[in-house]
Parts: C-alpha cells; structure tokens; sequence
C-alpha cells in the first residue's frame, strides 16, 4: 500500500522514518514539503527513492494520504484524496469538525476517512459504548503552558499562560468549542467526540499547569453498558502541541490497514 505523507513536521517526519525502517505491506512513496532541502537533510530518500509533490496532488498515485499539515491546509488535500476515492487519514483531527461536509463527499466518492487514536486513549470502549446509549463524556486536558501558547482562544480572551505559579484553566465548554479556540492542541478531543455523542455533548475542560510535564488526558464516560474513566500521560514531541504516541498510533492505523492480525476495532 502506498503511502503519501502530507507534512514532515515533527509528528510527519517521525512516521515517515518508521515507514523507511520497514512496515510489512506499506511503503512511503511521496512526500509534500515546503522546504525540499531540509527534507532532504532530515530524510536523504527524499527526491530520489521518495517523491516529492505538491500535497494536493498526492492521491494522484498514493493509496492513503496522511496529512500532517497545519489547519489552514487541511480542506483542500483532504478534498485532493476524498475526490480521489482514496484513504485519508487526519492528524488535525479537529479539521474535521469544521469540515463537516467532507464525510458525505467520502460517501460519494468511495473513500474513506480514518482517525488514528492519536494521543488518546480507549476509543474502542468509548465507540463500544455507542453502539448503546452515552449518558455523558467529559475529558480534562492539562497541558504545560508552553504547549497552550498562541492559541486563538487565549489571544481572543486575554488569557496569558506565561509565568503562572499554579494551575489554570484556561477552558470550560465542549468538543466543538474547544477544537475551534484550540485547533492544534485538542485534536484529541475531537476525536474523542467522533468516537462517542458529537462534538457538542462531550464536554472538554483545559488547563495550563506548569506542574505537569506531559500532556495529560482523563476521560470519563457514563453509559448504559460501563462506566469508566481513563488517562494517559503522553510524553511531549518536539512540538510540545503534540505528544510523542501520535506518530506510533499513526504507523499503528496504517499498519492495521494491512496486517494479517488487528486487533482492536
């Protein structure tokens, strides 16, 4: 299966080293940068055994499109793939909450969109979950401040996170909300919402604690089968907007679209 990486960011270039390393079944065949020479430094493949394209031009001969970009990017390669019948996987997950429409344009045109669970943890309970009835679902991100930095929703409200001696919460609403005022820190959250009620019933509380070092996320759902609460504790990237298990999740996914054993839905 060919792979097509949109994006060599610290999430992007991650997967696209374990993708070199080997995966049975999946090969990476083109790449889309904005800066072909420092990909080239990062990757040597890049140019030669690897292609480079423009990212909506991708699906043009790739299976999946994986999209590593930043939001402002995202409608039209995710449009560029869908169009193109293939596989689309987003990591700005949140995208989607505001590109609502391109679910139904997958239906028409035969794709598909797959979220990887990203950062996040226990979305096969939670979609178990769905298949009954979900009373409630709650998830409470703490972040290092650094990791909240520059957000619309901060700018917008004059909140600063700079310099605090304790805790704050910066963010009290839900899934949709946050994901808009948040579009590179909570795509967790949106997935989250996918998997369960929707963006508007999963409530989503965020906090910028300069106690925590890692990016932590404690969901509890309330449904007619279990109730459970889970959290995880990610270990941040490079980017300290994103945690350091998107890139394996990510590879994860791929790898279930052709492995022999998947377990898990």
């Amino acid at each position: 299966m060919r792979i097509g990486l949109a994006g060599l960011g610290a999430v992007g270039l991650d997967v696209a080293k374990r993708l070199i390393a080997g995966v049975p079944g999946l090969t990476l065949s083109a790449v889309a940068v904005r800066d072909i020479e420092k990909a080239r430094r990062a990757l040597p493949q890049v140019g030669d055994s690897i292609s480079v394209r423009k990212a909506t031009t991708l699906a043009d001969d790739c299976d999946v499109v994986v999209e590593c970009l930043p939001p402002a990017l995202f409608r039209e390669v995710a449009i560029s793939a869908i169009d193109k019948g293939r596989i689309f996987m987003p990591l700005s997950v949140a995208q989607l909450l505001e590109n609502v429409d391109l679910i139904e344009r997958a239906r028409q045109n035969g794709a598909r969109i797959l979220v990887p669970t990203g950062a996040l943890i226990g979305l096969d309970a939670v979609r178990a979950a769905a298949e009954g009835t979900i009373h409630s679902v709650r998830m409470v991100t703490r972040k290092p401040p650094a990791g909240l930095e520059g957000a619309p929703y901060l700018r917008e409200h004059g909140i600063s996170v700079s310099n605090l001696q304790g805790p704050l919460k910066v963010f009290d609403g839900n899934a949709r909300e946050g994901a808009r005022g948040f579009p590179t820190n909570v795509n967790v959250a949106a997935a989250l919402s996918l998997a369960g009620v929707g963006p508007d019933r999963t409530q989503l509380e965020i906090w910028a604690d300069p106690a925590v070092t890692r990016n932590t996320h404690t969901i509890s759902v309330d449904a007619d089968t279990a109730r459970f609460t889970m959290t995880i504790e990610n270990i941040p990237s490079e980017n300290p907007r994103t945690g350091k298990s998107v890139a394996p999740s990510t590879i994860a996914a791929l790898r279930g679209l052709v492995s022999e054993l998947k377990v898990g839905t």
